[in-house]
């Protein structure tokens, strides 16, 4: 055995798998973890000026993933980008990862395409994977906790916002959504635009550093990211700040428009109920919004993208189309919806 592979099947054990981990995550070490992977649980000194920001993310194959989509790597790196994105909505810097696996015992290849996968996402987003767990089971899943810091003072919620608020998002929707129509219908995978889909459904990007930057803002009331699509996860901030919204625009992604558009299909349901874009959905100040957004253009070279306002809950949630404000329903992904 190298520290780059895990073991042939015959000498598929447990404790080698582990050790094959450990060293395949070894890039990911962090200077306060004083115990990683190995032992009953991982040890790391916090600090003390900062809060903890703790999330879990599971994958499950069937439900989560098809294996026909993307390869077991690209699973890994989504994986982690998905559980990281939950940090980076709460404006908390990701410090340590945990894993826990279940997989066919003869899936050892995947094992280690999996731990590449999330080895390179760590690595990108800067936190060490220090343990987990790893079982047996009938078909792969992934849980993924993520633990991150953030100042008491920039720690941002789903809650706080206030109606007048500008509701903004980091970056263009449907991309992730338009990727999984072009990983899933080959005559799509000719359009220029196919790659830029797929980049965006196999290898999602967290927003850690728009979200430490966000938050670190006091007009920034509320922020959440959007991973189910922004009519379902608007409807959740809206909830949190009990409020309502009038969403003026859909800023689509040039992929997800291209990809709709050779299906035929509307571009705007691709955003508001495709996922997994993982941008981040924010409520600003009003007065405050065009300061933040010119700062944001500056710091990261791309606009901070209005989409309307918060206003009052009994006003209910619209959406302006054709001239016209209609309910906006939600309809991205809900794992228990019938």
């Amino acid at each position: 055995m190298t520290a780059a592979c895990l073991p042939s099947p015959p000498a598929l054990r447990e404790d080698a798998v582990v050790a094959a981990i450990a060293a395949l995550t070894a890039s990911t070490a962090h200077p306060r973890v004083v115990l990683g992977i190995g032992d009953d649980a991982a040890l790391w000194q916090p600090s003390r000026s900062h809060r903890s920001a703790i999330s879990s993310d599971a994958f499950v194959e069937g439900v989560h993933f098809a294996r026909a989509l993307m390869t077991f790597e690209d699973l890994g790196w989504r994986a982690m980008a998905a559980a990281v994105s939950d940090l980076a909505a709460m404006g908390a810097r990701p410090v340590l990862a945990t894993i826990a696996l279940g997989i066919p015992t003869a899936e050892h290849v995947a094992i280690e395409q999996l731990y590449r996968g999330l080895a390179a996402a760590a690595a990108a987003y800067g936190l060490a994977i220090v343990g987990g767990d790893l079982t047996r089971a009938p078909v792969v899943f992934l849980a993924v906790s993520v633990v991150g810091e953030v100042r008491s003072s920039n720690a941002t919620r789903r809650a706080g916002g206030h109606p007048g608020a500008v509701l903004a998002v980091t970056g263009p929707l449907g991309a992730a959504r338009a990727g999984l129509e072009v990983a899933g219908n080959a005559s799509l995978r000719e359009l220029p635009s196919a790659d830029a889909a797929l980049a965006a459904f196999r290898r999602p990007q967290a927003r850690c550093a728009e979200g430490r930057f966000l938050a670190a803002s006091r007009n920034v009331e509320a922020m959440m990211d959007v991973s189910d699509g922004l009519s379902t996860d608007l409807a959740r901030l809206c909830r949190a700040s009990d409020c309502g919204a009038a969403i003026e625009q859909v800023p689509v992604a040039p992929s997800a428009r291209a990809i709709a558009a050779a299906q035929g299909s509307d571009a705007d349901a691709f955003a508001l109920g495709g996922g997994e874009d993982f941008e981040l959905l924010v409520a600003v100040r009003p007065r405050a919004f065009d300061y933040l957004a010119g700062r944001f253009r500056a710091r990261f070279g791309r606009p901070l993208l209005r989409i309307g306002t918060l206003r009052a809950a009994a006003e209910g949630i619209t959406l302006l189309r054709d001239g016209r404000c209609e309910p906006l329903a939600a309809s991205g992904w809900d794992h228990f919806a019938p």
